[in-house]
């Protein structure tokens, strides 16, 4: 619809569809006075418009009048539809109002600016708000109405403002000035044309051209230029439209790529830069910058490009695509209700295996993709969270079956949990409060953030599946007033961390190497190397890192010796029990319960025949109910039960009160030099069975060898 027709409003109360020959289609009576503004809604189905009158009206697609939304005794200078045409936003003298199209809704409004406001724009991908005024004054919002950023005043009234359609850039035009800024609010760029005021300006589809209305009666045209990407040495900007400069920076050596149309979108990572043009997609490597790989596009306005080390992910009008780097179409996934002119870095992840993308339907849902396949991951449910979603990351490194996904959700709360379910509910572990924004490392599972006031890095996450009390001693903290109000993580690559400051400004900073040898030492299995990483090192955050992975890969061994190095007795006294057990059952049972596992122990146990052991966890657990549940079913040791309860009981001064203990007490006599004798006779069958299990697999070797 917008792509065929545009809508004209004029000063005699009128506006015009006219279509893009430019014949006027139909001519409609909309205000008293002039029409100020008109809008089309993101799918192009509705139009509002604004008057002097003080209405806002919404027309259909046709010019027919839907309703009459808002009467009030002050010219409306500006409306902008909400992310899902759901709501409007609309100026009122210095107050900004939010109203949804449903009759008896919450209105939203607040004091925007000291002087009337004159322009808005909100983004249907970050869904934030720009407001400029007769302050001088430009403003971003967030959609529940708080200032994120405040420009100091300019020397004239803002009299336009418009979002970039991927929600990363925004234009301001003044008088005589347009400008061209960060969405987080910092300026790139300051033009000073002679032109008079910018009273309106629109973004090109691709975002890479910007054209403005001038007070006098000109129109203006600006393209994006020196764009920069950075990746370990490699610094590459964009000089010209389809032209781009390399430099090493190890070597100061210079090359320049030049493009058939002009650049609309790049990444640089892994090893790989990803260009897309109009038309075309061009993959160099950065050994050779020579020779790209070069694929047509099916549609021009690629609005996104994610990488991981494998392969990368293109977004456009259309759809996903996931691509190799020898630019081989893998998989084009689909999921129900997929927009993804609306999808951004913050709700789109991708890692060597899986493609998470948040809902926009339902901020609570994140889907799962197997990125070979293009197919939904295990019984094909999406991931859902108790609240909105605000942001996702995959880790980069590892196993397919052990992928984790960090989310970010409207509370600021920072939550981890594994990708890959095998028919179990996934547990959602929080790790963090007030974090800001997040990183994954590029080739290890170490996870940084901006937490509070503070940077702070989680060298091992899976900690909170190991051991939760461990976490807070694998985490390494750092005061991030360096960084300033609101810094956001670029990305995470070796052993630096690069962060934007709110100015604009990159800062770098630095993560100990260690915790990646660690990661590296572990993932081989080279336990001894592991262990004298952590004597030289000297720190608890190591030690207690090694503590969870150990116990992750089930060495006990080098888990005792760390346990032991960072003090934590209790658990190496449990890990030397743990030792001692006769079956390696029982041996795997008791490191589920060490990790808290209390379900998947107690059934390991039960698959295996060790009946006694699972009611005996359960009694050393207090879940009583459980135990003799267990007991009544395989009809055996209710009386061990029973004595342990009554024991328990008398301890503490109590009377039983629950009744199937006390329907099952009846009849059943406690003897405990019995209960004793079967106790010991349960604990020989299992060493017995444990010595056939072993006998058995010897006798298999020696005839394996023999046959060799």
């Amino acid at each position: 619809m917008q792509a065929e027709t545009f809508v004209l409003t004029s000063t005699d109360g009128k506006f015009h569809l006219v279509s893009k020959t430019g014949r006027v289609e139909k001519s409609v009576e909309a205000h008293r006075g002039a029409v100020l503004a008109g809008r089309w809604n993101c799918e192009g189905t509705a139009l509002v418009t604004v008057g002097e009158d003080g209405q806002i009206k919404i027309w259909s697609k046709t010019g027919m009048l839907r309703s009459t939304m808002v009467q009030q005794g002050t010219p409306v200078y500006s409306v902008a539809w909400g992310p899902d045409s759901d709501k409007i936003l609309y100026t009122s003298g210095k107050q900004l109002i939010i109203k949804p199209l449903q009759p008896n809704a919450k209105v939203l409004q607040w004091k925007a600016h000291d002087g009337v406001i004159l322009k808005i724009d909100w983004n249907t991908v970050n869904d934030l708000i720009l407001s400029g005024g007769e302050d001088c004054k430009y403003k971003v919002w967030d959609s529940y109405g708080r200032l994120l950023y405040s420009a100091q005043a300019h020397d004239y009234p803002i009299t336009s403002v418009a979002w970039a359609p991927d929600g990363q850039l925004f234009a301001v035009g003044s008088f005589n000035t347009l400008r061209l800024c960060d969405k987080t609010g910092w300026s790139y760029a300051l033009e000073k044309p002679n032109t008079g005021s910018v009273f309106n300006i629109a973004w090109s589809v691709d975002g890479t051209q910007i054209a403005g209305a001038c007070g006098n009666g000109h129109v203006i045209f600006a393209h994006i230029i020196e764009q920069r990407w950075e990746w370990k040495n490699f610094e590459i900007t964009l000089t010209k439209r389809r032209s781009m400069q390399v430099r090493n920076v190890l070597n100061d050596a210079l090359d320049v790529l030049e493009f058939r149309d002009r650049v609309i979108k790049a990444s640089l990572s892994h090893g790989h830069l990803v260009v897309a043009t109009s038309l075309q997609c061009y993959v160099y490597s950065t050994k050779n910058w020579n020779t790209p790989l070069v694929f047509d596009l099916k549609e021009g306005t690629v609005s996104l490009i994610l990488q991981a080390e494998r392969h990368f992910l293109l977004l456009d009008g259309a759809g996903i695509y996931l691509h190799s780097y020898e630019g081989r179409l893998i998989s084009s996934p689909k999921f129900p209700g997929m927009r993804t002119d609306i999808l951004s870095s913050q709700t789109v992840s991708l890692s060597n295996d899986t493609i998470a993308v948040r809902d926009k339907a339902d901020d609570k849902v994140i889907y799962l993709i197997d990125a070979l396949s293009g197919k939904p991951l295990g019984d094909g449910k999406p991931l859902v969270h108790k609240i909105e979603v605000m942001e996702v990351a995959l880790d980069q490194f590892g196993s397919p079956n052990e992928r984790k996904i960090a989310i970010i959700d409207k509370n600021r709360d920072l939550y981890i949990t594994s990708v890959r379910r095998f028919g179990k509910e996934q547990k959602i572990i929080k790790i963090g409060t007030m974090v800001h924004s997040i990183a994954w490392n590029d080739k290890i599972n170490i996870l940084c953030g901006m937490q509070n006031m503070y940077f702070v890095v989680w060298y091992y996450p899976n900690t909170i599946y190991v051991d939760k009390e461990l976490l807070s001693k694998t985490v390494y903290e750092k005061d991030a007033s360096e960084f300033g109000k609101s810094p956001q993580i670029v990305n995470y690559v070796g052993n630096q961390v690069t962060v934007r400051r709110a100015d604009g400004s990159l800062i770098y900073t630095s993560i100990s190497p260690y915790p990646a040898i660690l990661h590296e030492y572990v993932s081989a299995s080279r336990w001894d190397d592991a262990v004298r990483l952590c004597r030289f090192v000297k720190e608890q955050t190591m030690w207690s890192c090694l503590a969870a992975m150990a116990i992750a890969q089930k060495d006990l061994m080098t888990a005792e010796v760390a346990y032991a190095a960072i003090g934590e007795i209790d658990k190496v006294q449990y890990i030397n029990i743990i030792k001692d057990l006769p079956s390696k059952e029982s041996r795997m049972a008791h490191l589920l319960l060490f990790t808290g596992n209390v379900q998947d122990a107690e059934g390991i146990l039960i698959q295996t025949g060790l009946i006694y052991q699972a009611i005996q966890v359960n009694i050393n657990l207090y879940n009583w109910d459980r135990a003799l549940e267990l007991a009544v079913k395989y009809k055996t040791h209710v009386d061990t039960v029973l004595a342990y309860r009554k024991k328990f009981l008398e301890d503490f001064n109590k009377e039983e009160s629950n009744k199937r203990f006390l329907q099952y007490a009846e009849g059943v006599e406690v003897n405990w030099e019995k209960i004793q004798a079967k106790i010991e006779m349960e604990i020989a069958k299992e060493r017995e069975h444990a010595a056939t299990i072993t006998s058995v697999n010897a006798t298999g070797s020696r005839s394996t060898s023999s046959n060799r």
